[in-house]
């Protein structure tokens, strides 16, 4: 993590696509910007990415966000945040403030189409970290995995199970987290 001379308050992050959804693969960057009362106080965050199931560049309603500070517990941290919103994205959004109802498949296609370039947001200076974190985060990620439908092929699945059975890693998303201060 890197704090911002200017601005010790908000950083940038990049997360990675929760495994065996519609997001996996996809790189999702967002601000979070932390108030002087933190961490007695929760911080407020969005997302930069289009990806469907959020509104991009507008503060995410969620329990562990600023919208509910009666829900915030000072023993958690950024990294509890990221990790909530991991988990919070392929839910239901079932009308959630700043969420959208998108189809898994536009949801798939929105995480295709947006994991190759980064977002484009705030100053040059802010550009710049976020196209840095966006090389970082594309560097460390395996190819777009396709994700398994009623189409799949037999063999297909095999192989996966047999990958599986040979100590493949597993990816909550923890892995994906990308920390700089903007």
């Amino acid at each position: 993590m890197q704090a911002n001379p200017f601005d010790i308050f908000g950083w940038q992050f990049a997360i990675k696509g929760p495994r065996d959804t519609e997001f996996e693969g996809g790189i999702y960057h967002g601000q979070i910007q932390l108030l002087v009362e933190y961490p007695f106080q929760p911080p407020a965050f969005m997302l930069l990415t289009p990806n469907g199931h959020f509104e991009t560049q507008t503060k995410i309603c969620l329990s562990i966000s600023n919208h509910h500070p009666e829900h915030w517990l000072p023993s958690w941290s950024v990294r509890t945040v990221l990790v909530a919103l991991i988990a919070f994205m392929p839910t239901n959004p079932d009308g959630v403030l700043s969420s959208l109802d998108y189809k898994k498949e536009e949801r798939r296609a929105l995480a295709i189409k947006f994991r190759e370039a980064a977002p484009r947001f705030g100053t040059p200076e802010r550009q710049k970290l976020i196209d840095e974190i966006h090389q970082c985060m594309l560097s460390k990620a395996p190819p777009i995995p396709q994700l398994n439908t009623p189409q799949a092929s037999n063999e297909e699945e095999s192989t996966e199970k047999e990958a599986e059975a040979e100590g493949s890693p597993q990816n909550s998303g923890v892995q994906g987290l990308s920390f700089a201060g903007t």
